[in-house]
């Protein structure tokens, strides 16, 4: 059986690194983790883990541009 042809239109694909790293709230606000919570946090103070675990929100206009386009599907509360 032959496959279905299309009608020209096409799927963008997301790129995973971004859809892992970002996050989006309820209200539309792009959401990003905290840099330096990946490894050699051993003798870190327990106080200063506890804050790398909140999410602080993208300020600035060309990021939040750039992970639209790299993520067109992440919407909210995904």
């Amino acid at each position: 059986m032959p496959k279905k042809q299309r009608d020209g239109k096409f799927k963008m694909k997301t790129h995973k690194a971004t859809s892992k790293r970002f996050k989006m709230t309820g209200s539309g606000t792009i959401m990003r983790t905290k840099i330096g919570k990946g490894h050699l946090r051993r003798r870190t103070p327990d106080r200063t883990k506890m804050m790398f675990e909140e999410m602080i929100p993208v300020k600035t206009r060309q990021i939040k541009k750039t992970v639209r386009r790299l993520a067109p599907y992440m919407d909210k509360n995904s």
